[in-house]
């Protein structure tokens, strides 16, 4: 007999995805992905050229958890001043053996975390070495209020600097945080000295120039997801050693790899893995494109704490159950 399927919200999931519990269920699909044990295509963008914006699709199947999921996205060139919000994003869960459909996940939250958690994960790998003094974040939006949060759990930063185009969206940012935050009046000023740098803007140009890097610093670079945008120059690019969350789709998808000419150096995955060192002496960008091996252990985790904690006596589950099943899932599954 069919089951409805689960549906969670911004606030349900919210409440029950933990950075602790994400962490290493991400390194694990991560590890996995770069063996080839994950089935994911790149993604399919259908432009909306009317709109000014894309739709994405994006599944993702992992036989060894025999998980199938995918992520629906829009996502649009909006002006500041704009009340809607740039992107939005859902993740459903089916049942891989007769293909029901399972769960409906609001997408933001997940993707904010699961983003921030990989970008975590690139640090902690690549800069084991760090004081880890700096933090410098280009960007205001939901995906730096979540590098915040997230990387302030995981390091000890001095200083945390931030940087964005509109200034006043900059100074919300700070008062949103929890902690000190420098407002920079520069990218310049504010990524000079800057151990760690996360870049989570919507430039289509470069906007953080190797000139200003301090040698042997690491960067996350999360904006620029299109083959013609990017965030670096050619020279911060080609000088330090590059890490992506997957090889094929940033040859196609990351302008910054493209446009500069850079030479990728690993997969993260294996770097995790110990496949190939980290290099950790030397400048580092990792640049994520946000791919859905990522995804499948966020969306499973808040199904399995709803099903734990939060479903209906009216609604009991066999141990046998689809929905039951969803407790399995591995991490990473969406961007």
């Amino acid at each position: 007999m069919a089951v409805s399927p689960v549906i969670l919200g911004p606030s349900e999931v919210s409440a029950l995805l933990r950075s602790e519990d994400l962490i290493p269920r991400l390194e694990e699909a991560l590890v996995r992905f770069s063996a080839g044990s994950i089935t994911q295509p790149l993604r399919t963008i259908i432009p909306l050229e009317k709109h000014n914006g894309f739709f994405l699709a994006m599944p993702a199947y992992s036989p060894h958890d025999d998980v199938l999921a995918t992520k629906l996205l829009t996502f649009y060139q909006r002006e500041p001043s704009s009340s809607h919000p740039n992107h939005m994003s859902s993740i459903l869960l089916f049942d891989p053996a007769c293909g029901s459909l399972q769960a409906v996940l609001d997408g933001n939250v997940i993707t904010v975390r699961r983003t921030a958690a990989v970008s975590a994960i690139a640090t902690k790998v690549g800069k084991i070495h760090l004081s880890s003094d700096i933090l410098c974040i280009l960007g205001s939006g939901q995906q730096a209020v979540g590098h915040y949060e997230v990387f302030m759990e995981m390091f000890s930063f001095k200083e945390v600097r931030v940087w964005s185009r509109t200034k006043t969206n900059t100074e919300k940012f700070a008062r949103t945080v929890r902690g000190p935050v420098r407002v920079c009046d520069s990218v310049k000023e504010a990524v000079q000295g800057a151990d760690v740098i996360v870049t989570v803007t919507r430039s289509m140009e470069p906007v953080l120039f190797g000139e200003w890097v301090k040698p042997g610093a690491h960067i996350n670079a999360v904006g620029a997801c299109r083959p013609d945008w990017r965030e670096m120059d050619d020279e911060l690019m080609k000088k330090a050693v590059v890490y992506v969350d997957s090889r094929e789709a940033a040859l196609k998808e990351s302008g910054d790899v493209i446009l500069s000419g850079a030479e990728i150096f690993s997969e993260l995955g294996d770097v995790v893995n110990g496949t190939k060192p980290a290099l950790s002496e030397r400048t580092s960008v990792f640049k994520s494109l946000g791919k859905n091996k990522e995804l499948f252990q966020s969306p499973v985790i808040g199904a399995q704490r709803w099903l734990q904690f939060y479903l209906p006596a009216s609604r009991p589950l066999l141990p046998s159950s689809p929905v039951t099943h969803l407790m399995e899932v591995p991490a990473l599954l969406f961007s």
